[in-house]
């Protein structure tokens, strides 16, 4: 389904070779270190940017997101606090801002509220990698009411049948899973991922994201032609956490260079 968020995305491709989404746990380490990697993030020029509600059992993440949804939760974020960065960071930002999350969280705050406080804070729509394609009906109905994109994930494991089913449900972009396993490891850039998004392309023309284990201006460099977003996440919080904020400003920057 073609959406403003897709529009966006296919305006961005015509001035890039391939685009930047990026990632932040809100409340790890900090709210104020979260703000610093979003003023980084814009200087960058990233093409869009997801904002993790942390959770206490993050399944789909690594031992780095596991440890920082931890923490972020000890560090009192609640959804008030959530919303509260999100708002702030709508209006002093440029790119459009998406929720990932999980589904428990969601089904205690309810389908209803959860769409209407996330349009009203300006998110562009959510990701929730637990929450399966049969369970989401409301949810999407709901989403459409408030012009938001669930974001639908697909991964190599599928078959085509569901493939398909998952793509014919996508809005704004799709989410390629580019490997088994959780977030964090190193993926290979190869002939499988290539045929994996070929497959995904079969079944929809909306702009394809690839997520889970990318690094570095290498990685997307290789990606160009086959996805149009390329998603780093866990790389950059490793080098802030390792090597602080120049480093991290350098690894954007790196990044960022190898979308034009």
């Amino acid at each position: 389904m073609s959406s403003k968020l897709s529009e966006y995305l296919r305006n961005r491709l015509k001035e890039k070779k391939i685009l930047l989404m990026t990632h932040t746990v809100v409340g790890y380490p900090s709210l104020e270190d979260n703000w610093q990697m979003l003023e980084e993030m814009q200087v960058a020029n990233v093409d869009m940017v997801e904002l993790q509600m942390p959770f206490s059992e993050p399944i789909a993440d690594g031992p780095l997101f596991v440890k920082a949804n931890q923490e972020a939760l000890k560090n009192g974020i609640d959804w008030n606090a959530y919303f509260d960065f999100m708002r702030r960071a709508h209006k002093k930002f440029d790119f459009p801002l998406l929720l990932i999350g999980y589904y428990n969280s969601v089904f205690v705050m309810g389908h209803r509220s959860f769409c209407s406080r996330l349009a009203e804070h300006g998110a562009s729509g959510y990701l929730l990698p637990d929450l399966p394609l049969e369970e989401m009906e409301d949810l999407h109905e709901l989403s459409k009411e408030h012009q938001l994109n669930p974001i639908m994930m697909c991964t190599p494991t599928q078959k085509d049948t569901r493939l398909q089913s998952i793509c014919a449900n996508g809005s704004g972009f799709l989410y390629c899973v580019a490997r088994k396993g959780v977030t964090g490891a190193v993926t290979k850039i190869d002939p499988m991922v290539f045929e994996f998004l070929k497959r995904c392309r079969r079944y929809s023309d909306l702009p394809l994201a690839l997520g889970f284990g990318l690094s570095n201006g290498a990685d997307l460099n290789h990606l160009q032609g086959h996805a149009d977003i390329a998603v780093i996440g866990s790389a950059l919080l490793k080098t802030w956490e390792e090597k602080g904020p120049e480093a991290y400003r350098n690894h954007l920057n790196e990044l960022a260079e190898a979308t034009t």
